[in-house]
């Protein structure tokens, strides 16, 4: 009888875990087409890059303190389309920026094709692998402090007229490998039962292939010039 229920446990858990991913990969298709969809949209109104910098800050408003409220009902789904939509549009004065320059259409493609290729290669090693990443939550959870740390500094010496070019690439390049590990953490916890709500896994993985998309855009912008 243990055996059966056991067995039966097993069942449980492999489905729930299916349908965990099959919801996750399937809202973020979505998202993903909704954010291309107001990138459009800001690009051809020309939004400005300031309007650009508000939209952000009021996305991670969204997902901070709206999000974690709601992300066990339908609530939820509104918030994430909300957010993935401001996103979207504060990418466009971006997108604006490289495609005014040379070889910017070859930049943003190369950027689109890199972010494509890490997180699919890294969701399929993770998934056929089966692997568990849980050792990289420590590594996780202090490099988003540095990289927290990072951009305020960055912002702090703009404003005083200091552009650390170099800092700046080091940042990127630090982005992507955060952004990477947080691919492997994330789905791995799904795989193996540590995340069962579709909608933050969306959030996060979402959250990664932007920085990585927008990292490989400077660091690809800064080696064309």
């Amino acid at each position: 009888m243990e055996q059966i229920r056991t067995v039966d446990s097993a069942i449980a858990q492999s489905a729930e875990v299916s349908s965990v991913l099959r919801n996750t990969y399937l809202l973020l298709s979505v998202t993903l087409a909704f954010s291309a969809v107001t990138a459009g949209i800001a690009m051809a109104a020309n939004m400005p890059h300031t309007l650009g910098i508000v939209m952000s800050l009021v996305a991670m408003g969204l997902i901070w303190f709206v999000l974690p409220r709601t992300a066990n009902s339908a609530t939820g789904l509104v918030v994430v389309f909300a957010f993935t939509g401001l996103i979207g549009a504060s990418l466009g004065p971006i997108l604006n920026y490289y495609l005014a320059t040379a070889n910017g259409g070859t930049i943003v493609l190369q950027a689109l094709g890199g972010t494509a290729f890490t997180f699919l290669g890294l969701s399929a090693y993770a998934l056929i692998s089966r692997k568990d990443f849980s050792f990289l939550q420590g590594f996780v959870v202090m490099g988003v402090m540095i990289m927290l740390g990072a951009m305020l500094l960055l912002v702090g010496a703009s404003l005083f007229g200091y552009h650390l070019e170099t800092l700046h690439l080091v940042f990127s390049a630090g982005i992507i490998l955060l952004m990477s590990a947080i691919i492997l953490f994330q789905t791995s916890n799904i795989i193996h039962g540590g995340e069962r709500n579709y909608i933050l896994a969306t959030t996060s993985l979402y959250l990664a292939i932007i920085n990585i998309f927008t990292s490989l855009l400077h660091l690809l912008g800064a080696a064309e010039d």
